[in-house]
């Protein structure tokens, strides 16, 4: 193969002198550049032809140079002569390169592109007499970078700085040829602008031949741009197109001083009473949030202690109603920039009732009652007396007072548009005047069976309050069964035995003076039906009832004889006469009065049937 190297070496230098003044007859085209993607395989073609077609040659010599990366020479990298072509060895293209020849043109075909084969690749065509030329073409290759990676500055930048303040990096890595950097706001571009816009490049070109590229954004930042939002795009060549990628956005953190600043109330909502907790929040439009102070507009020198943005204010009171103001405290100190607001608090003093507490006046007589409470708000008083409502408004007429008219009067003040201040206040009326006898009727008229049991019914009303006394003709036997009495009444029951005709007086008094009502009961004799007499049934029943009452005079015999002895019963007739008189002041008065009419009766009975024939006054 050396031989053949150096045989080739000698012709074309033979060739070379034979044809020296005959380049022009051979027309050569090949293209200017040839663009291929990285690791694709690329095709440069190199068309020739004679000028002289009567001088086609038998003979082309066609061969293949490169440029070399370091010296800027050339080296063959192919040879063919027709009969014979060969790659040369010991080249970046050995093992790599393939050439097909045809009818006036050849072509190089590389495989497995390599950034290190964008170079200039020359054709050179050699027809010995009928000339020869040469032509070039450069390869390019192309590469397209990662997507780009963009980084927001984490802290906050100020609008007060001077000059522009670094604001996001952006980086394009592993791309070829070296990819492009442009920056956008919103979706616009940013142009280089001395003092406002400054955008700083630095290009790194890697070990493997890519070229990374990282751009950073300076930028003078405003308040506006708070919600701005900063991309980069990347652009990159391809074979016969530029190509972009572009970022995702960032916001950036923009600190700016306080230049507004609002007071509002956040509870309690709708309008505060005394009592209520109160909290009062400040807002400014600084970024990052100032800490802010609280005073009153007539205690401007008092800071008033607070929590951040809020001033708790537990319990409020109407001395605390005024103007509040709060200020930022910014990070350049104390400003002129303030909110404020006007807090009203509410309130309902206790009710004044005139007059107060009780008031007694005589029946018949005119009186007015009042009712007033201070209060921030308009109120509306309703008069209550046992839950009934009585009258609205401040004033409550009482006219032509009657013992109804006594009780209790509850005045209600409320406050309509604001339903949770509320306060109330009473005064006790006593109506004065002598006994009122209930009923119409002023006698009574009554018909009874004797015998029976009438209660009769007094109940009176008066201040002071009426004492009930009885006044009964016609029975001894009647007793008091009610007596109960309140503060403006009394009510007496008494039971009354009709033996025959009554008359019964209710007597009620008091200072005021006196009322009587009258009760007339007629007595109605009680009738018994007698059944027809049988002399057969009523021998036996006659029989049966004499050895009855017998047995029962015997025992009341042996009981007054044993009461006797015992000296329960004294011998004289003063003794019996105690003895009634202190059994009648008992409840029990009937049923003692019997027994004692009995305990006579048998004592007589007894005696007689012994034969002693001496009455019962004459022991």
């Amino acid at each position: 193969m050396a031989l053949l190297h150096g045989s080739s070496a000698a012709l074309f230098l033979h060739v070379c002198l034979l044809s020296c003044g005959a380049w022009a007859k051979v027309e050569l085209t090949m293209h200017e550049s040839v663009e291929v993607y990285l690791g694709d395989s690329a095709q440069i073609p190199c068309q020739y032809s004679f000028t002289d077609a009567s001088s086609e040659p038998s003979f082309v010599m066609i061969q293949w140079f490169v440029r070399a990366v370091d010296s800027g020479s050339r080296m063959r990298i192919f040879y063919t002569d027709g009969s014979q072509q060969m790659v040369d060895n010991n080249t970046d293209y050995s093992g790599r390169i393939e050439v097909t020849s045809g009818l006036q043109g050849t072509h190089l075909v590389i495989q497995d592109v390599q950034l290190s084969d964008e170079r200039e690749f020359f054709c050179q065509v050699n027809g010995l007499a009928a000339g020869n030329a040469e032509g070039k073409t450069q390869l390019r290759v192309f590469a397209p970078p990662e997507a780009p990676v963009i980084e927001g500055v984490l802290a906050g930048i100020s609008v007060t700085s001077d000059g522009p303040s670094k604001v996001a990096s952006c980086e394009a890595r592993n791309g070829f040829p070296k990819p492009n950097i442009t920056w956008y706001k919103n979706s616009a571009p940013l142009m280089s602008a001395p003092g406002h816009v400054n955008v700083l490049i630095l290009v790194t070109r890697e070990s493997s031949g890519f070229y990374s590229v990282q751009s950073t954004l300076e930028y003078k930042v405003a308040k506006e741009d708070k919600d701005a939002h900063f991309s980069c795009e990347v652009s990159f060549f391809v074979p016969a197109a530029i190509r972009t990628v572009e970022s995702n956005s960032v916001n950036i953190t923009v600190h700016y001083p306080t230049t507004m600043v609002e007071l509002w109330k956040e509870s309690p909502q709708g309008l505060v009473k005394e009592g209520d907790a109160v909290e009062l929040r400040c807002q400014g439009d600084g970024n990052p949030p100032p800490p802010f102070i609280f005073n009153r507009e007539q205690e401007l020198d008092v800071d008033l202690e607070s929590s951040g943005d809020m001033l708790m204010l537990t319990p409020v009171s109407r001395k605390d109603s005024g103007i509040y103001q709060c200020r930022p405290l910014d990070s350049d100190g104390y400003t002129e920039v303030k909110g404020e607001m006007q807090l009203t608090v509410h309130y309902l003093d206790p009710a004044v009732v005139v007059p107060k507490d009780s008031e007694v006046m005589l029946k018949g007589e005119d009186l007015t009652a009042t009712c007033n409470a201070l209060s921030s708000l308009k109120t509306t008083t309703v008069w209550y007396k046992d839950g009934q409502q009585v009258g609205k408004g401040n004033t409550l007429h009482l006219k032509d007072a009657t013992y109804d008219t006594t009780g209790e009067y509850i005045c209600e003040v409320t406050v309509p548009s604001l339903p949770a201040l509320h306060t109330s206040g009473s005064v006790h009326i006593i109506v004065q005047g002598g006994p009122q006898l209930e009923g119409v009727e002023q006698e009574v008229q009554l018909e009874e069976a004797a015998g029976r049991m009438v209660n009769l019914s007094c109940e009176a009303q008066g201040h002071p309050v009426p004492s009930i006394t009885w006044s009964i003709i016609g029975s001894q036997n009647w007793h008091e069964v009610v007596n109960k009495a309140n503060e403006h009444m009394t009510h007496s029951v008494v039971s009354v035995k009709v033996t025959s005709d009554i008359s019964a007086l209710c007597n009620a008094s008091n200072d005021m003076g006196t009322e009587v009502k009258a009760f007339s009961i007629k007595a109605i004799p009680s009738i018994t039906s007698a059944a027809p007499f049988s002399p057969a049934e009523g021998s036996g029943v006659i029989i049966v009832v004499i050895i009855l009452c017998l047995l029962v005079l015997a025992v009341l015999g042996s009981v007054l004889y044993f009461l006797h002895k015992k000296g329960k019963i004294p011998c004289g007739r003063s003794g019996k006469q105690e003895i009634s008189t202190k059994e009648k002041t008992t409840k029990d008065d009937i049923v003692v009065e019997m027994k004692t009419n009995t305990s006579n009766e048998g004592a007589v009975l007894l005696k007689a049937v012994n034969g002693d024939k001496k009455g019962p006054n004459e022991q």
